[in-house]
């Protein structure tokens, strides 16, 4: 890569709002999360019974987890729109969008009929909103982390983008938190509260983005008229395998979050190894434990690249897959912990450390919100799906087959890591150096 590629990763030492930008767009990331995964923890500890009974525990249990994939369904649809709008009118505009959106369908849970008040019209909306969650957590991710990214010194786009990253555990710890809390309520309140409560963050968080500017790539590219007409067709026409790598390398990381966090809650509830409490303080562990993994696995990264430690941690979660139910199956609630510490701040976490840098880096910048949030959000589809395939596969073939699953996803992982090219290996390390030394840093003068 030459140094003129490396321009359109923005100024060599970043800008001097990096740093706000980066923490800007991580409070948004925890909002967005705790709104769409509280989803997941509701769907797995109370809606099947809400919004689906008169049924077995199983199939109350599957028709809520097909509710929660029907959100994942819509997140390529929200990447889409939000990375077309991204490439064509800015970044920012994108944050502060689906930061709304997302707030009111969340808030809007909150406040839904249960089957026992209107009967069918109850699971019908609660797939709609739903689907409003899907298209703005959709829509997020690729402005977050493309505004941190851009406006990010060359030799630390990891560090930065792994603040927005560590967004997502703080948001998975909060809202954990917040359901450890409300489970003592009892009733509907005890998974309404959750939802209604996140009208607080949203207000905290519209707030923050309003005042986080504009991507420089993304001025840079306005002003040069580079804008393309149909950044999507664009993307899809040049970079397409590209996208298909990135879907692979995502998959990895999203879907065998669906089998060892979302399913696991529903699997440790249903085999009587752990109560609801223990296993949300279990999360609460592993997710306090992930905003600092999630860091240092991007930081690290910018050290030693980002493909790796891909190959690294996706050959690990492979041969970790039967150990994480072996482990939990003992009863044991400190064997649980550890389980679901490492799968979520080891193979999870690290995955998400490397994704914030190596997405952007590998598409151009006239179409790198089109790109990375398609490859991204594709893979959403999934994952979305995941615990209902493995709750099929559990009543086939025991916990054996969640197990092979999760495995097979690392593989695919794997396979995308050694596919995919490493776009910050030594030669690029060598020459953001250079330029680093050669070109006076201006923001600190």
């Amino acid at each position: 890569m030459s140094k003129d590629a490396l321009t359109m990763r923005g100024p060599v030492h970043g800008t001097k709002d990096a740093r706000r930008v980066a923490v800007g767009s991580g409070v948004g990331a925890v909002i967005e999360t705790y709104d769409f995964i509280g989803f997941g923890t509701a769907a797995a500890l109370y809606f099947g019974t809400a919004f689906f009974p008169g049924t077995d525990p199983v199939t109350g249990t599957l028709a809520s987890f097909a509710t929660l994939g029907v959100g994942f369904a819509a997140r390529p649809l929200g990447g889409i729109i939000g990375g077309h709008l991204g490439d064509k009118v800015g970044r920012k505009p994108v944050l502060v969008a689906s930061l709304i959106l997302m707030g009111l369908a969340t808030f809007a849970i909150g406040l839904l009929p249960t089957y026992a008040a209107v009967g069918l019209l109850a699971p019908a909306l609660l797939v709609f909103v739903r689907i409003v969650q899907g298209l703005a957590f959709g829509a997020e991710w690729g402005g977050a982390i493309l505004m941190s990214y851009e406006h990010a010194p060359w030799k630390a786009k990891g560090k930065y983008t792994g603040i927005v990253q560590a967004g997502f555990p703080v948001g998975l710890l909060l809202a954990n938190l917040t359901f450890l809390f409300s489970v003592n309520l009892g009733g509907e309140l005890a998974w309404r509260i959750p939802f209604l409560g996140s009208i607080v963050l949203v207000a905290v968080g519209l707030i923050i983005r309003s005042k986080v500017p504009e991507s420089p790539v993304f001025d840079e590219v306005k002003d040069s008229g580079a804008i393309v007409k149909s950044p999507i067709v664009e993307v899809i026409k040049t970079d397409w395998r590209n996208i298909v790598k990135g879907i692979g390398l995502r998959v990895a990381e999203t879907a065998g979050y669906a089998v060892s966090i979302t399913y696991m809650i529903s699997y440790l509830n249903s085999q009587h190894l752990a109560d609801k409490s223990q296993t949300l303080i279990a999360l609460c562990i592993a997710s306090a434990i992930g905003i600092f993994a999630t860091q240092a696995w991007a930081a690290l990264t910018d050290r030693i690249g980002r493909r790796p430690l891909y190959v690294w941690s996706t050959l690990f979660a492979a041969l970790f897959a039967i150990p994480m139910f072996l482990l939990v199956n003992t009863g044991m609630f400190i064997a649980i912990i550890i389980t679901i510490v490492i799968s979520y701040a080891v193979c999870q976490n690290s995955l998400a450390g490397a994704q914030g840098a190596w997405f952007p880096e590998l598409f151009q910048a006239k179409t790198r919100a089109s790109g990375a949030s398609l490859a991204y959000q594709i893979s959403a589809m999934v994952s979305g799906f995941t615990p209902f395939i493995t709750t099929l596969l559990f009543v086939s073939f025991g916990w054996m087959g969640p197990a092979l699953l999760f495995g097979a996803y690392a593989l695919i992982g794997l396979w995308a890591a050694v596919a995919t090219r490493e776009t910050w290996g030594k030669r690029e390390r060598e020459l953001a150096e250079e330029a680093t030394k050669s070109t006076p840093n201006t923001i600190n003068a």
